[in-house]
């Protein structure tokens, strides 16, 4: 008899205990469809609440968010992995706290290694050189040179151009 109720007990109680073992695998799940995902080196753009004043981002060498007037935000993917940002409005009250995926780049991509040594080549349609996290230093350097010079040029010759007219 004693037996017979511990058994009706122990049914209900196991029951909980695996409904308990399971909710954390179940806020994951929930949290994982709220999540924001960008490509690295892209960039979305999401509505936010009006009031928002505040951005915070967990880790920006992951993601950037700026915000923009009227509660649009630019989620800009800089680095693999996930990060978090809040937004908060003048007082400080959290009005969206989302998780941000940044996954790898989405142009047809060739990589070529020589060793341990890396390259990235973006082939749409033509390959070019491509820089992007974890290329070899001196091919990383030299490529992320040769763009940095090219924008500078191309600044200077908009700022000429606009000082003509």
């Amino acid at each position: 008899m004693l037996s017979k109720l511990l058994r009706d007990l122990a049914r209900p109680l196991s029951g909980m205990a695996l409904g308990l073992l399971l909710l954390p695998i179940a806020a994951v799940a929930e949290q994982a469809d709220d999540a924001i995902s960008v490509s690295v080196d892209q960039a979305k753009l999401f509505k936010l609440p009006n009031r928002v004043a505040t951005i915070v981002v967990g880790n920006p060498m992951i993601a950037d968010v700026t915000l923009q007037n009227g509660g649009i935000i630019v989620v800009t993917g800089k680095g693999y992995g996930a990060t978090n940002f809040i937004a908060m409005d003048r007082g400080g009250e959290v009005l969206v706290d989302r998780t941000i995926q940044v996954e790898g780049p989405t142009d047809r991509l060739v990589t070529v290694y020589r060793g341990v040594e890396r390259e990235t080549y973006s082939c749409m349609p033509v390959c070019e050189r491509r820089v992007t996290l974890g290329d070899e230093d001196k091919y990383f350097a030299s490529a992320l040179g040769q763009s940095g010079t090219l924008n500078n040029q191309a600044a200077s010759s908009a700022a000429q151009h606009a000082a003509k007219n």
